[in-house]
């Protein structure tokens, strides 16, 4: 499962399960149509159930990362909500990738810390 949804600037994504090929492409195709026009945006990411995603989902995404490094210049702040440690710290790893983009791990039950923080330095 893969949802995203746009309030103005901010886009909130629910993930939860495994993707294969084809939901990364439905997910990776509603990702971008729904950032465009976002400038210093913000976005809520909860992280459900979690599953590696299949071999042909990675490729798919990897085939799409320099598209994905301009959508993601769009946004200055990502929370990202998950019950598992490590997902929150890989989250923030990986915010290291793309400059101007500043990712935080929250405890799945911390929401209002998380748009708390989202709200912040904007």
């Amino acid at each position: 499962m893969f949802r995203v949804t746009r309030k103005d600037n901010h886009l909130d994504i629910e993930f939860g399960g495994k993707l294969d090929s084809d939901a990364m492409d439905v997910a990776l195709n509603e990702f971008t149509a729904k950032s465009v026009g976002i400038e210093h945006g913000t976005m809520l990411y909860r992280v459900g159930e979690f599953k590696l995603p299949t071999t042909g989902a990675i490729a798919l995404e990897f085939s799409r990362m320099p598209r994905m490094f301009g959508l993601m210049r769009r946004f200055r702040r990502c929370a990202v909500l998950a019950d598992q440690a490590w997902i929150r710290k890989v989250s923030e790893w990986e915010g290291k990738l793309f400059p101007g983009l500043e990712i935080k791990g929250f405890p799945a039950d911390a929401e209002a810390d998380a748009k708390a923080w989202l709200a912040e330095g904007g």
